[in-house]
């Protein structure tokens, strides 16, 4: 199985473009499902070993230690490979196929009230250049909506300033087409401030065209970004701890309460599917509670209303 699961991620990776996240992850999941008939049979594991009887007894033992997203997860990709296998020949059928995937909870991305997205980017940044790109990093990770491997990724030439607005490259493995997105006053501000301080952290071996450049004069990079939001969240005192991504979430949200319509959120964001998207009607409920209660004349005494005491605004420009 060794040689066809090195295959597999050789197709992931050249055919399928999946990021090198997706494909470490495809890639320890089935090596730990090797490990599992190794240890179950006693020998080296073979392509005919990935079987229903097989699969369900390593799911079993997946489910006791994780969450049902994990084994839904791990199911895809026996899936995936039972897929590749039947394509190149080396198994006649793909009965993995047959199994269902669990049940998967509900889970709400986190997105943060106006007020404390605010505070994360006005509040007190770090002197010098770092803090102008600090600045200029959140201004447009919640201004434009990005994720952060594509807020990463970004050069110089992918700025727009005549028009305010940045060409987005699609991050492999996430789908969709490249895309133009608007850039607001703040964050056209914060980059201009950023690119007069740029220089100063330049060093010879410094990407050129790379419009954020680390502490150290390289790229910056995703885990410098999460580190930036989460002291964001502690120095604020944010009512949640969220991550990049979590911006991202309080710009579609906000977008949402603010009367945007799904179809233009979804091509801000890039998402191929409309069904992506509307997860954040959930989150917009709150909104939707006080145009009922400011709407109905019998709604003014809502308990679940007058329990509320944030306004939600619209978001920044």
């Amino acid at each position: 199985m060794d040689a066809s699961i090195a295959a597999f991620v050789r197709h992931l990776q050249d055919h399928r473009r999946a990021s090198r996240h997706t494909v470490r992850a495809y890639e320890g999941d089935l090596r730990a499902f090797a490990a599992f008939v190794t240890a179950l049979r006693g020998r080296a594991a073979v392509d005919d070993d990935l079987d229903l009887r097989t699969a369900r007894a390593w799911l079993a033992s997946v489910h006791r230690n994780s969450a049902s997203a994990t084994v839904a997860r791990r199911l895809s990709v026996l899936r995936s490979f039972g897929e590749f296998l039947r394509r190149t020949g080396q198994r006649a059928d793909n009965d993995l196929a047959l199994l269902s995937s669990p049940k998967r909870g509900g889970k709400l991305p986190v997105a943060l009230p106006v007020e404390d997205v605010a505070a994360i980017i006005d509040g007190p940044q770090r002197e010098g250049p770092r803090g102008l790109r600090d600045r200029a990093v959140l201004e447009v990770l919640y201004g434009a909506g990005l994720r952060v491997s594509e807020l990463c990724a970004l050069d110089l030439d992918h700025l727009e300033h005549d028009r305010g607005r940045v060409r987005v490259r699609v991050v492999a493995g996430k789908g969709g087409k490249d895309r133009i997105v608007p850039l607001g006053a703040r964050a056209q501000q914060a980059i201009a401030a950023w690119l007069q301080a740029r220089p100063l952290l330049l060093t010879p071996r410094s990407p050129a065209r790379a419009l954020w450049i680390a502490d150290r004069g390289g790229r910056l990079g995703v885990r410098s970004v999460r580190a930036m939001v989460h002291r964001r969240c502690e120095a604020t005192g944010a009512r949640a701890s969220i991550a990049p991504h979590g911006l991202r979430h309080s710009f579609a949200t906000h977008l949402l309460d603010s009367g945007c319509d799904l179809r233009t959120i979804q091509s801000l964001l890039g998402h191929a599917s409309l069904s992506t998207t509307q997860r954040y009607t959930h989150l917009g409920f709150g909104a939707m509670l006080e145009a009922y209660e400011r709407a109905h004349p019998r709604a003014r005494t809502s308990p679940v209303l007058a329990q509320r005491s944030t306004r939600t605004r619209g978001p920044r420009a």
